[in-house]
């Protein structure tokens, strides 16, 4: 793990593509700015594990109708 002390309106780059800037600090609250390509998905921690544990229930939850698998819709 990289660690790093940054001030308001420094930014770190990852890759090429992903800038992260400290927008405030404030407290013991620091607000980030992050920028990346549409490809790239940014999430909180806790959103990100929300969204894969819906994903497993999602891809568990299949139907079996007259013995045919029948996947539930997308959404």
């Amino acid at each position: 793990m990289l660690v790093l002390s940054r001030r308001a309106k420094d930014v770190i780059l990852v890759g090429e593509s992903i800038r992260i800037q400290v927008l405030e600090i404030r407290g013991g609250r620091v607000r980030l700015g992050i920028s990346a390509p549409a490809e790239v998905p940014v999430h909180r921690a806790e959103v990100a594990e929300r969204c894969r544990s819906e994903e497993v229930e999602t891809a568990a939850q299949t139907i079996v109708e007259h013995g045919e698998v029948v996947a539930p819709p997308s959404t």
